[in-house]
């Protein structure tokens, strides 16, 4: 199929991209097959499992960390933009970003003639992943095996199994995808609305029961809108990790949602996302106390879209770059530190400061005399003079 027999591949060690190394090798005629394996904090059992299945197949694993990349080049620009779809954080939306730009530069540095990826015709991330390998490498023929052989979960666990591979998980039974950022647990698998998530399928959040009954406070310190300090940690990736633990152990961050996808059909999501879950309320709570009501107003609208075109596999376009210049601007006001109180299955906001912070009492509030309130009443004569034609209208 391809010209050179050389093919990157999109790797992580699931059912669907180790078949893949099987599939390209058998049906499509590639001679080399080179795995490209990115750690975007997954953890260590899915990689050591990773790295097991490959080495079992034959196959030389290209691993590259990208975990810092994919703090600070998209979770961060996550949080400025307060980013959630339809109540998901967008964790595998942009790691499919990352991951297939890693593919397609191995490529180009190996000399392949095609990347690949283990994409369902019936799900989104084929779009993410095609829309970056195009981005960057369009002269690379991208190859979509479990699309292309119109393959059923099923069909894929036969071929593995054949192949003297079980095709079970590092944890849990249910398929799915997991990042620092957010855990997809067996998107597309849950074909009712009832059935609850078996507690075995979560990584990080623990059952209500297992909770400490003691509540825990979190400090969180932003500086232009992203957290530079966590409880004393200060590594970026880190606090990410700890946000996890911490809020799950407390019974966080689990989503249960109806989500409309990609091609417009509706499925039931669940997620879990401890980290993600306090950083983006705390961040949009700082930003409600540090910017303005016009540009609080302006920028939800900003950041609506800005998740929309993440979910949809835009990172790359030209409008999500625009979208950020704007973000940028705002975030330089959004400096402060929220102190946050951990309790079963909850939390909440305990106290907030910053030097940027509009909050006014000393103007505002009842008992302070602030201004002379007798200014008022010509502003409000005026602000209710159409009130007067609407009812002599009967608008």
């Amino acid at each position: 199929m391809a010209s050179n027999g050389k093919v990157a591949l999109a790797y992580s060690g699931g059912l669907d991209s180790t078949l893949l190394i099987i599939l390209l090798r058998e049906k499509y005629g590639f001679k080399e097959v080179i795995p490209v394996l990115l750690d975007v904090g997954q953890g260590e059992e899915e990689i050591r499992l990773a790295m097991e299945r490959a080495e079992k197949l034959g196959v030389e694993v290209r691993f590259i960390d990208a975990k810092r990349e994919f703090v600070e080049e998209y979770i961060h620009r996550c949080i400025k933009a307060n980013g959630s779809y339809e109540g998901y954080p967008v964790g595998t939306s942009m790691t499919r970003i990352l991951i297939a730009l890693k593919t397609a530069e191995v490529a180009r540095e190996v000399g392949a003639s095609a990347v690949a990826h283990g994409c369902t015709g019936k799900g989104n991330d084929q779009y993410r992943m095609e829309a970056a390998f195009r981005y960057v490498a369009p002269e690379l023929e991208i190859v979509a095996p479990v699309r292309e052989l119109n393959l059923t979960r099923t069909q894929e666990e036969e071929m593995l199994k054949s192949k003297g591979i079980e095709p079970k998980r590092a944890r849990g039974k249910i398929g799915g995808d997991v990042n620092m950022w957010s855990h997809s647990i067996g998107s597309g698998q849950f074909v009712d609305l009832y059935t609850p998530c078996p507690q075995e399928e979560y990584y990080w959040v623990k059952p209500l029961e297992e909770a400490p009954s003691e509540p825990r406070e979190v400090t969180i310190t932003y500086r232009n809108g992203i957290p530079v300090d966590v409880d004393g940690i200060t590594d970026p990736v880190e606090q990410i990790f700890y946000l996890n633990r911490v809020g799950g152990e407390y019974g966080i961050g689990k989503i249960d949602i109806l989500e409309d996808g990609i091609m417009g059909f509706k499925s039931r999501e669940l997620y879990e996302a401890p980290a993600a879950t306090i950083l983006l309320q705390t961040h949009a709570d700082l930003e409600h106390l540090t910017l303005t009501k016009e540009q609080l107003r302006f920028k939800r609208e900003v950041d609506r879209l800005w998740a929309d075109i993440v979910y949809h596999g835009l990172w790359l376009h030209p409008l999500r770059r625009d979208l950020d210049a704007f973000i940028d601007s705002t975030q330089k006001w959004v400096s402060g530190k929220i102190t946050v109180r951990l309790q079963r299955g909850s939390f909440e906001i305990v106290s907030r400061e910053s030097d940027q912070s509009l909050f006014a009492p000393e103007i505002r509030g009842l008992r302070a005399k602030g201004f002379d309130q007798r200014d008022a009443t010509g502003a409000v004569k005026i602000y209710t003079l159409p009130f007067q034609l609407y009812g002599r209208k009967g608008r």
